[in-house]
């Protein structure tokens, strides 16, 4: 599926001041040609764990069964979701080297809310100058902001 066939498309981005530290997640979420911005925050996370909940979170808005084109500049998240995820459920959320994965609750949050859509997953350079994306960077910081 491309952008162009998906009834949503959504653009997601993590903030971390500091690694962990105060943390904010934003999404923009376009459907029928409106835009809804969502945000949010945590004040002691890591960027991963933001960039994690801003597609959960996002994914968790449109009904079941719709059809979405996800943008995301984190490579952790995209790769997570596309490929390593298969290995760590056939090995019982353990990593290669036989360790706990991180974030392991998250990570089954999206797996869980990935399957009840549609989803194509597309990469975004960060920080490039794309306006959704760059809107998506704003809102991760907006929702920091309260714990700085």
């Amino acid at each position: 599926m491309t952008t162009s066939t998906a009834d949503y498309v959504i653009y997601t981005d993590g903030a971390c001041s500091g690694n962990p530290g105060p943390g904010g997640w934003g999404a923009l979420i376009m459907v029928d040609g409106e835009t809804n911005e969502l945000s949010g925050g945590e004040p002691s996370t890591t960027n991963n764990r933001m960039e994690l909940l801003a597609a959960i979170t996002a994914l968790e808005t449109p009904p079941s069964g719709s059809k979405i084109a996800l943008h995301t500049d984190s490579k952790y998240v995209m790769q997570g979701i596309t490929e390593w995820i298969k290995n760590w459920k056939r090995n019982n959320w353990r990593t290669a080297a036989k360790k706990p994965v991180k974030n392991a609750e998250l990570w089954q949050r999206l797996d869980e809310i990935n399957g009840q859509h549609d989803v194509s997953w597309h990469w975004v350079k960060g920080h490039a100058g794309h306006p959704d994306n760059e809107r998506a960077d704003e809102l991760a910081r907006q929702g920091m902001a309260p714990f700085l």
